[in-house]
C-alpha cells in the first residue's frame, strides 16, 4: 500500500538491495580463506534482515491510542519504552509497538514508533479547535473493533475473518489527499507546529514513513545521492564505527503532496502538505544504562563543540565518539552493551566428555577456555534526538519554537493514556542477556555462571 502511495519508497527499496548484496559480497569475499572469527558474522546476512521494517504513525487523542494498542497485541506488538519529544521541540511523546520476545523478533521484527499529540504544550485557542477536529474523527471501523473484540475474547478468527481485520485495519494507516480542514485553519494549525497540522488536518493515521534496516547507511546515503534522491544532508546517530551500536538513519526529503482543503465558500481548494518521507536504518548493540549514559554525554559534547567550532558536525561528532570503546571485547567488558551468550562446539564436546568443571563457574573463564561465546544483542527500538533529527529535516520550521523550554517529559500522563505501563527496553535486554547464560548452563550441564565482567 505504502509503495503505491509514495513510489520513490519503491526506489529506496532497490537502493537498499543494492547495497546490502554488495556489502555482503564484498564481506564474504573478505572472510574467504581466513576463517570466520568467533565475532565476526557479518559475513551471515540474518534471515530477518530482508523482511525487517519499522512504520511510524501520528496519532491525536487517548482513544486512539488505547484502541491502536489492542490492535497491535493481535500481532504480537506491544509498548516499549516512553519518548519524550517535547524536549527537541515537538508536542509530542511516543512508544514503540514491536515484539518483545527473542523469537517473535527473529521471525519478524514490524515495529511501529506512535507518536501522540500532547494537547497541554498547545495555546488554548489551538488546544480547543483541536479537541473539536479530532472528536469528530474515527479511525477505527464499527466492524474492525468487533473482530478485534472477539479475538480478545475468543483468541481465534475464520478465515475470512482475518482477512475482514486486515482490510478494515489497513483503513487506519491509508493516506487520504483530502484534508478534513479548510486552508485558513491548516495553515493556522500549521503555524503552531507543522506535527499539529499532520495529525489534526486528516481523516486517517496516514504512515509517514517505512523504514528497511541496511547493512551499510553511509553508502546508501551516497547512492541516493548519485541516483538524484534528495536526501537529507547527514545521517542521525553514532558516528560510523567498526562495533556499530543503538540506531543510525537518513531518509529522503519528505514529498509535497496535493491535497483538496475545504473552502469557507464550502467548495474545494487544491493545496500541498509535506510530511512524508523515505527513511533507512541501520542497527547496532544495544546498550546498558551505562553505555546509554556515555552515549548521552558525548552526544551533548559534541553538540556543543560544534556550537563553537567551524568543522562539518560530523568530524567533531566522530572526534568526540574516540570515546566510546570501539572493540567488541571492551564493550562487553566494561559492560556498556548487552550480549547474547552460547556454548561452543568445543564447549559441549569438553563437558560432554568430562573435560569441564560441572561446578559453579566464572563466565570470564568460560569465555577464555573457548566454552563459550557471544554476539551482540540488537537494538530494536529508537532515539528520540535521532527522530527529530529526521523529522526537522522534512518540516518548515515556521512555527513555534517554544516547546523545548515548556516540554516536560510525562511518562505517566502517556501510560494513562495508552491504559497500561510501557515496558523498560533496558530490562528487555537484560532479560535476554540472562536467559542465554542460563540456556549455556543448561546446555553445558553445569550448576551455574557467575557473570563477571573483566
Amino acid at each position: 500500500m505504502y509503495k503505491q502511495e509514495v513510489p520513490l519508497y519503491g526506489d529506496l527499496i532497490d537502493i537498499v538491495d543494492h547495497v546490502d548484496n554488495n556489502v555482503f559480497r564484498a564481506r564474504s569475499i573478505r572472510s574467504q580463506g581466513t576463517g570466520p572469527s568467533t565475532k565476526d558474522t557479518s559475513h551471515k546476512l540474518p534471515p530477518r534482515h530482508r523482511v525487517e521494517r519499522h512504520g511510524a504513525i501520528r496519532l491525536g487523542t487517548p482513544y486512539e491510542l488505547q484502541t491502536i494498542r489492542r490492535l497491535f497485541a493481535v500481532f504480537g506488538m506491544y509498548p516499549v519504552g516512553y519518548y519524550d519529544l517535547s524536549v527537541v521541540g515537538f508536542p509530542l511523546h511516543a512508544t514503540a509497538f514491536r515484539p518483545v520476545q527473542t523469537e517473535a523478533l527473529e521471525k519478524h521484527p514490524f515495529r511501529v514508533f506512535t507518536t501522540l499529540l500532547r494537547h497541554d504544550l498547545l495555546s488554548s485557542e489551538i488546544r480547543i479547535f483541536v479537541q473539536k477536529i479530532l472528536s469528530k474523527r474515527n479511525l477505527f471501523s464499527d466492524r474492525l473493533l468487533e473482530l478485534v473484540g472477539k479475538l480478545e475474547k475468543h483468541h481465534s478468527l475464520s478465515s475470512a475473518e482475518t482477512d475482514e481485520l486486515l482490510a478494515e485495519a489497513l483503513k487506519i494507516f491509508k493516506w487520504h489527499s483530502a484534508a478534513t480542514v479548510t486552508f485558513d485553519e491548516y495553515q493556522w494549525l500549521n503555524a503552531e507546529h507543522a506535527m499539529v497540522a499532520d495529525i489534526a488536518s486528516f481523516p486517517s493515521a496516514h504512515i509517514n514513513h517505512l523504514t528497511p534496516r541496511t547493512l551499510d547507511i553511509d553508502l546508501v546515503q551516497k547512492t541516493m545521492v548519485e541516483r538524484g534522491i534528495p536526501a537529507k544532508e547527514r545521517v542521525e546517530g553514532p558516528p560510523r564505527q567498526k562495533c556499530g551500536i543503538l540506531l543510525r538513519q537518513t531518509s529522503f526529503k519528505a514529498l509535497r503532496e496535493p491535497v483538496r482543503f475545504h473552502s469557507d465558500e464550502g467548495g474545494w481548494v487544491d493545496r500541498t502538505h509535506t510530511a512524508r518521507f523515505g527513511e533507512i536504518e541501520q542497527r547496532g548493540a544495544a546498550v546498558t544504562r551505562k553505555g546509554r549514559a556515555l552515549y548521552d554525554r558525548l552526544l551533548s559534547e559534541a553538540y556543543l563543540r560544534a556550537h563553537d567550532s567551524s568543522a562539518p558536525f560530523d568530524e567533531v561528532l566522530e572526534s568526540t565518539f574516540h570515546e566510546y570503546p570501539d572493540d567488541w571485547t571492551e564493550l562487553r567488558c566494561r559492560g556498556l552493551i548487552f550480549v547474547r551468550y552460547k556454548p561452543t562446539t568445543n564447549g559441549l564436546e569438553a563437558f560432554k566428555h568430562g573435560e569441564g568443571k560441572k561446578g559453579q563457574q566464572d563466565l570470564s573463564k568460560l569465555l577464555e577456555q573457548g566454552f563459550v561465546d557471544y554476539d551482540p544483542i540488537t537494538y530494536e527500538d529508537f532515539l528520540p534526538v535521532s527522530a527529530a533529527g529526521i523529522f526537522t529535516s522534512n518540516l518548515k520550521r515556521d512555527s513555534r519554537e517554544s516547546f523545548m523550554t515548556e516540554g516536560k517529559p510525562d511518562r505517566v500522563g502517556f501510560e494513562q493514556s495508552l491504559g497500561v505501563t510501557t515496558a523498560d527496553e533496558f530490562e528487555l535486554y537484560e532479560k535476554t542477556q540472562n536467559d542465554s547464560l542460563e540456556e549455556c548452563r543448561r546446555a553445558l550441564g553445569i550448576d551455574g555462571i557467575t557473570p563477571d565482567y573483566c
